[in-house]
């Protein structure tokens, strides 16, 4: 009986061995990286006037494709609904899912993927018309709300009137274009999503300055990139690729300088990132030079954050808790020695 459990575990090794290489050698054979992404949400996965998907969710998907393939541009981007995008990612469409989603407990230990990190840190809001003549969420006993369904915020919203002993009836549809389109036609007398996500709809929204973010935050809603569990190389890859554009901005290391720094840079931590000292190339099954590759394409975390959804965008977002740790921010990368 010991040597049969000896042999069930052995072979239980050689199987994550096995898969764990799996979706590292697909990427590579296909010369392309799929990303499953929202199918349309300012700032973070969008269509430009170039014709070209850009977003915070979207320079995910380019910085591992820079790492892996060598190129940022490499991408073969899938849009999905809620409703899809964990199944996409379940049965192989996808290799690597950035799409706005929600890192929960029951996520991450009932559907067979793994959250490879937070990208956003965020929280659940409320957007209203002024005309409506509410201030706080408090005065919204009795409203009619439109909302994503298969996502957290259902649950939210039920947790949040049921905890104030408010009542509401909630107007559901697959996507965000749908719940938008719904508020602007009448049919509810608010929106709840990431407060992100309300940004990027109020943009969208006819004489967007007679809508408002309401106070209130209601839940945690950490988002970031995930994987298939049983995949341990391609789990640190992404991993490591968020985390390097993390380390970029700590260190001060641009699309711009990136080349000078590799060059002169005297801090370890820095000449390791880079792939001027030291294996942790070679620790991701990739080359010495795959951090390099994400910073010169994309930028580092700050320069994304800047142009996807920061002041410099539509959206105007300030950094908040997305600042760097240092800064007073939640974003923060282990280090990379």
């Amino acid at each position: 009986m010991k040597n049969l459990l000896k042999l069930s575990i052995a072979a239980v090794a050689v199987c994550g061995i096995t898969a764990s290489a799996g979706t590292l050698e697909n990427v590579k054979s296909a010369g392309v990286l799929k990303c499953g992404v929202s199918t349309g949400l300012p700032g973070f996965a969008e269509v430009g006037a170039d014709k070209q998907w850009k977003g915070l969710d979207v320079d995910v998907c380019k910085s591992v494709a820079a790492a892996v393939l060598g190129d940022a541009s490499k991408v073969k981007i899938v849009p999905l609904t809620a409703k899809e995008r964990f199944t996409a990612l379940q049965s192989g469409e996808i290799d690597v899912l950035s799409r706005n989603t929600t890192w929960t407990q029951s996520r991450d230990t009932s559907l067979g993927v793994n959250f490879a990190g937070v990208n956003y840190y965020d929280g659940q809001g409320f957007l209203v018309s002024t005309k409506l003549g509410v201030n706080s969420a408090k005065q919204l006993d009795g409203a009619s709300v439109c909302i994503t369904a298969g996502t957290t915020t259902e649950l939210n919203l039920a947790d949040y009137f049921s905890a104030n002993n408010m009542t509401y009836k909630p107007i559901t549809y697959d996507t965000a274009a749908q719940v938008r389109k719904g508020f602007e036609a009448g049919r509810c007398d608010l929106i709840t999503s990431d407060a992100s996500q309300l940004y990027a709809i109020r943009t969208q929204l006819a004489a967007p300055k007679t809508y408002k973010v309401l106070p209130e935050i209601i839940s945690k809603e950490p988002l970031g990139p995930l994987v298939r569990q049983g995949d341990d190389v391609w789990f640190n890859i992404v991993k490591w690729s968020l985390n390097a554009l993390k380390t970029a901005e700590e260190f001060g290391i641009t699309s711009a300088n990136v080349d000078y720094m590799a060059a002169n840079a005297k801090v370890p931590e820095v000449k390791r990132l880079l792939g001027t000292d030291g294996s942790l190339g070679k620790n991701l099954n990739l080359d010495a030079k795959w951090a390099y590759r994400i910073i010169k394409s994309v930028g580092n975390y700050g320069e994304s954050f800047e142009r996807n959804v920061g002041m410099s965008s539509p959206l105007e977002i300030s950094r908040g808790q997305n600042a760097l740790w240092k800064d007073g921010g939640l974003q923060y990368s282990p280090p990379f020695r």
